[in-house]
């Protein structure tokens, strides 16, 4: 059975904030919207452990640098989303297990259509803090190879972390059906690019192996177990990896947000180092539960 958070009754009463705070059952963007008109917005994803916000200048910088990239106007500033995030948090008097997703759409058009011209009201800003655990659990995920392709930057570049996400959708669908938990995208060459959610790594003969962030968005996870992985003394390659170097690795992890690090214990009926969990990944695990809590923001206190 694919690992997924049900809903939390506790999510129900809490306040959202969309350009300023609302109840979440009063939340709601106009359907002349950008993010509703055409998928026109970017994301991100930011845990919240024990009163402490994990990578949080990195995310509120990237979900800047991918609305520059879409040449939004009027983008709001890195303090300006920082107290937006506080400020929601706080109406809820959250602290500890907690998944914030911040959205930024080019914001309301004065009529229907694509022209970002129409985009005459400013960006919408979209805080939705909400009790959530890691999405993987510990005891392993399966994955599948997808027939869809990830994106190439000769289309739309994964370097933008943007919400036209329907190719990942479609590969979810595939995963869904076929009862794994995620699924793996290829490149349009063929070489594995990352899972329809997270990021992708392998062990081979206690070498760290990812595939270059081409047609992957290179995650703030993935880069932090790079950095982490080559402090402890393993020989790291970014590069172009096939499916069967996958298959036959000796462990498989996906990074991301939403999961932290999760062991793979089978990609297509394959188990993978027999299906447990290998000594390299427990080990960055370790070290990386130690690094972001170390590098974490504290949050302001509650009011």
């Amino acid at each position: 059975m694919a690992k997924y958070n049900q809903p939390d009754p506790r999510n129900e009463e809490t306040m959202v904030w969309v350009n300023g705070l609302v109840p979440r059952s009063e939340a709601s963007v106009s359907v002349l919207d950008s993010v509703v008109q055409g998928g026109d917005a970017v994301w991100e994803g930011l845990r919240i452990r024990q009163g402490r916000a994990f990578q949080l200048n990195e995310h509120v910088d990237r979900l800047r640098a991918s609305a520059h990239a879409l040449a939004f106007t009027d983008i709001p500033s890195a303090d300006e989303i920082h107290s937006a995030i506080f400020k929601t948090l706080q109406a809820n008097q959250m602290t500890d297990g907690v998944h914030a997703r911040i959205t930024l759409s080019r914001g309301k058009k004065s009529t229907s259509g694509m022209d970002p011209r129409l985009n005459v009201f400013g960006p919408t800003l979209i805080v939705l803090a909400e009790y959530k655990g890691l999405v993987y659990g510990d005891e392993g995920i399966a994955l599948i190879s997808s027939s869809v392709r990830r994106n190439s930057p000769a289309t739309l570049d994964s370097k933008i972390h943007h919400n036209n996400l329907l190719n990942n959708i479609l590969a979810k669908i595939e995963a869904n059906v076929a009862h794994a938990d995620d699924a793996i995208m290829l490149d349009v060459e063929g070489f594995v690019a990352e899972t329809n959610a997270t990021n992708l790594f392998a062990i081979k003969d206690g070498a760290v192996l990812t595939p270059s962030a081409v047609a992957c968005l290179p995650g703030l996870t993935r880069n932090i177990v790079i950095e982490l992985a080559k402090r402890e003394g393993l020989k790291v390659r970014e590069d172009r990896i096939s499916l069967s170097e996958f298959y036959t690795a000796d462990e498989v992890f996906t990074t991301g947000t939403m999961g932290g690090l999760a062991h793979v214990r089978m990609i297509d009926g394959r188990f993978i180092g027999g299906g447990e969990k290998g000594d390299v990944t427990k080990k960055l695990q370790a070290v990386y539960d130690q690094a972001i809590w170390n590098q974490a923001t504290v949050l302001p206190s509650v009011d």
